[in-house]
């Protein structure tokens, strides 16, 4: 079926993932599900919500459900004639056949509006940033949805992607909220957000999702797990499912492996490995893909560095080779640091390269010849 939803980018929605509002279960955050709904039933709900957690974890999953039951559930503090006040609500789940669950599944609710980057038609792309025009929306938002008298739910995704004069305009209405309008922030850095936008919300902090919790989502969302390695998947996610999703989609777990191959004969540089990934971003279009080498590369080296660090933050768990391939190369804290600061050096040298529109191979040879060299380092320095 095709909904409004699907009619141009989205800058809320991961490739290949059900949108956050169709999504039918949430899983692993039922400790941010039962505050919300202990602030409900004692009839304390905070006219503003700030949902943080990392990305992909469910915050926006849990935004849309709240939105849902707060559109269709009748406020405990309110008497039904003789039957007296409903029962406390023991659960946001409400039926997907429910006209409105409908309604904004079409994206056409009139008591429910999303603020996001949106798509600019000039450049052919997402803003940058949420404007200071989509914040005033709510003017009108606030005026038309007033005539029913219901409640009306305002959704921010992100926050940190409003720019200063949107964020401001949206801190004069939290100040000043409308009556019976509830607004729902959702923040995968809450540090960046404006102290007073921060203090005039109640926050509902989503934790990392478990391996068991991030195949669960996966296999709702009707994603094929046949010979996927979840417990890979879980972990190089950072228990986000929108961040598994993208793995999946682009073949991470295969693309890491060749890493961790291609580190594995260090400090011997195998360079047919090394060509086989380079070859990989000789077009034009694998801008997003090169994005995405960079950020695994990235994270295996950070991954190295934790396993010499000797602490109680070391690696979670070793997948794949790692044991092995990372013991040898990082085998004390020295060899940590320097690891370290060559994932951070590279990443950035590779992003500031790419930015300028250098060739991507190239890039990608001389960053592993700067990883062979790390590595006949370290060898040096643990023999001495």
């Amino acid at each position: 079926m095709t909904t409004l939803l699907e009619e141009l980018p989205r800058s809320d929605i991961v490739d290949g993932a059900l949108h956050p509002s169709q999504t039918p279960v949430l899983f692993g955050q039922s400790t941010a599900t039962e505050q919300f709904l202990n602030a409900f039933n004692a009839g304390r709900l905070h006219h503003a919500w700030l949902i943080t957690g990392a990305r992909g974890i469910g915050k926006a999953t849990l935004t849309w459900q709240i939105a849902k039951f707060l559109l269709t559930t009748p406020d405990p503090s309110e008497e039904s004639g003789l039957f007296g006040a409903p029962e406390p609500a023991a659960s946001l789940t409400i039926d997907p056949a429910h006209p409105i669950c409908s309604r904004i599944n079409a994206g056409s609710e009139p008591g429910v509006i999303a603020i996001r980057r949106t798509f600019d038609e000039k450049r052919k792309r997402l803003r940058q940033m949420i404007t200071v025009d989509e914040i005033r929306k709510l003017k009108s938002f606030f005026n038309l949805s007033a005539t029913d008298g219901g409640r009306r739910i305002v959704i921010v995704d992100c926050a940190e992607d409003m720019n200063a004069n949107a964020a401001n305009a949206l801190l004069k209405i939290l100040e000043e909220p409308p009556k019976n309008a509830y607004l729902f922030l959702i923040s995968h850095q809450p540090a960046k957000l404006l102290p007073t936008i921060r203090s005039r919300c109640r926050e509902l902090r989503l934790k990392e999702l478990t391996p068991l919790h991030v195949a669960q989502a996966l296999e709702a969302a009707a994603t094929d797990m046949t010979d996927v390695d979840v417990n890979a998947l879980a972990i190089l996610s950072g228990g986000s499912v929108g961040e598994a999703v993208k793995l999946m989609n682009l073949n991470g777990l295969d693309l890491y492996q060749k890493i961790l191959d291609i580190l594995e004969a260090l400090p011997r540089l195998e360079n047919e490995k090394v060509i086989s990934i380079s070859d990989m971003f000789t077009t034009p279009s694998s801008s997003g893909e090169f994005e995405f080498f960079v950020s695994l590369l990235e994270l295996s080296l950070n991954r190295l560095s934790l396993s010499g660090a000797k602490t109680e933050q070391d690696v979670k768990q070793s997948i794949f080779n790692e044991t092995s391939v990372f013991s040898r190369l990082c085998p004390n804290r020295q060899a940590a640091i320097q690891w370290a600061e060559l994932a951070q050096e590279l990443s950035a040298r590779l992003r500031r390269g790419h930015a300028v529109n250098l060739d991507a191979s190239a890039l990608i040879l001389d960053t592993f010849f700067q990883i062979e060299a790390c590595a006949a380092r370290t060898a040096q320095s643990s023999e001495a």
